[in-house]
């Protein structure tokens, strides 16, 4: 399971690096483009929605690993203030319903992608269907839900690593 973890991991990490510098490449490139070559800026219109699109791939590709690594907003005083017992009981509670509304959403996601898909609606300036890119928060609730159902099984301890910066 831990070598099947740590390639799931890897993939996050890679893709959201890899991203994000392709964003930062593209946003260096329109600004060069606009400042220096205004006339073909009309050209490179599509970098902004690509640039918006991948955002939201990061922000959701980015959730299982914020999760994980206890990077979520919580409320740590309780952690130090319950009982070990009472606390475990409660963190299982809480990766339980984590779980449970995740898959939720990525059920909902889904259903939103094969609703957008069957509109044929596509982007306005990349030309991509935009069912394509609701995909995004199914892959991110996906990995989500993975994190919460690793934490309650005791696969993974995502609260050890609260509290640290």
């Amino acid at each position: 399971m831990s070598v099947a973890l740590g390639f799931i991991r890897n993939i996050e990490r890679y893709s959201l690096v890899g991203i994000f510098l392709t964003m930062v490449a593209l946003f260096f490139i329109n600004i060069l483009i606009r400042e220096f070559a205004g006339t073909i800026a009309s050209d490179f219109a599509w970098i902004e929605e690509a640039v918006r699109i991948m955002n939201g791939f990061l922000v959701f590709l980015g959730l299982g690993l914020a999760l994980e690594k206890g990077r979520h907003v919580s409320i740590n005083t309780i952690h130090s203030i319950l009982p070990t017992k009472i606390a475990w009981f409660l963190y299982k509670i809480i990766d339980a319903t984590g779980c449970l509304f995740s898959l939720y959403l990525v059920w909902q996601s889904y259903s939103l992608v094969k609703f957008v898909l069957m509109t044929g609606q596509t982007s306005p300036t990349l030309d991509l269907p935009m069912g394509w890119i609701y995909t995004a928060p199914v892959i991110g609730f996906s990995l989500l839900a993975l994190r919460y159902a690793l934490s309650f099984f005791g696969i993974i301890n995502r609260f050890s690593n609260q509290g640290e910066s």
